[in-house]
């Protein structure tokens, strides 16, 4: 048979795949699996044939329509999916805040970070010793000196502050991530920024400070919620990742430490995010002439947000909790 009489003949099925195109091109319709193959199966018989019309040289229009509909074709098969606003926030809303809130590492961290800082705070605003002893005199004598006067500052260098917080933020954070995949030089690394932070804040707290105190307060009421919150998560994501490394569960370390590394991604995501909001707070909002009122207010709104985010959107429905 010659190859313009074959080409002729297959004429109706070059019409089905047009015809399957227009159907499973359209917005709203439902594609099914047998559609879906037969399309496929479709289009690789046109590329074929197109092949075989460009070889033997078969008649200019025939040829071009043949272009014509495998690039459509290939457009539909192989096009971009569109943003899916539904997944991204059964992600965002469902998916991350369970995840994060039954990972028993997480709990961990939370437990250890805010017993330690909590027990360090109370310690060092009953006694100054035990600041001084944490902190060091030179530390705490710097910290009380720059609260001592309330100074306003231009929006530019709210901007450069904002972004050396993201730094140094950034650099707390990865700290704690870093060696939490060690697991237990993770634990230290916790350990100690909670008692140091707690030593600061309890000391700083001091009513015989005076104004300088009541200036730290007025400064690290807003931006609290989410930079503490944020060192928490970046230690459980490292407690995650390095828990894949001693308990395998069977599998081999690479897969393991694979399987805990996608576990304790959305938990770093978190973190980072929070890093970057709560520098925003602290280079924006927490400097200004706000009353400590509006700060608490801030303050307030994101404790509330986060508690809805992590607790109550993350709590479980009938799932099992994760070591």
């Amino acid at each position: 048979m010659k190859v313009s009489e074959l080409l002729e003949q297959r004429q109706n099925q070059w019409a089905r795949l047009e015809e399957l195109g227009r159907t499973l091109g359209g917005r709203r319709s439902r594609r099914s699996a047998q559609q879906v193959s037969l399309f496929g199966k479709l289009y690789r018989d046109a590329c074929a044939d197109l092949a075989l019309a460009d070889a033997y040289q078969l008649p200019p229009e025939t040829v071009e329509y043949l272009h014509r509909l495998v690039a459509r074709s290939h457009n539909l098969l192989y096009r971009s999916r569109g943003f899916d606003y539904r997944a991204w926030a059964q992600t965002l809303f469902v998916t991350v805040p369970r995840t994060i809130f039954r990972d028993g590492c997480v709990h961990l961290a939370f437990v250890m970070f805010w017993s330690l800082f909590l027990i360090s705070a109370f310690s060092a605003y009953q006694n100054s010793e035990f600041a001084e002893r944490i902190v060091g005199v030179n530390s705490l004598d710097q910290a009380e000196e720059s609260f001592s006067i309330w100074q306003e500052r231009t929006f530019g260098r709210n901007f450069s502050m904002a972004c050396f917080y993201i730094w140094n933020n950034a650099g707390i954070g990865l700290q704690c991530f870093a060696w939490s995949i060690l697991f237990v030089p993770g634990l230290f690394t916790l350990s100690y920024n909670a008692v140091q932070l707690g030593a600061v804040f309890g000391y700083m707290f001091r009513p015989e400070l005076g104004e300088a105190s009541q200036n730290f307060q007025t400064f690290v009421t807003a931006h609290g919620p989410f930079e503490l919150t944020a060192i928490v998560l970046s230690a459980g994501a490292g407690l995650r990742i390095g828990l894949g490394l001693v308990r395998t569960r069977g599998l081999s370390r690479i897969s393991s430490l694979a399987k805990s590394g996608r576990e304790g991604l959305p938990i770093a995501a978190c973190a980072v995010i929070l890093f970057v909001l709560a520098a925003l707070i602290e280079g924006f909002v927490s400097p200004s002439n706000l009353p400590w009122a509006a700060k608490g207010l801030v303050a307030l709104i994101t404790s509330t947000m986060l508690l809805v985010y992590f607790v109550v959107l993350g709590f479980p429905r009938g799932g099992q909790r994760e070591a």
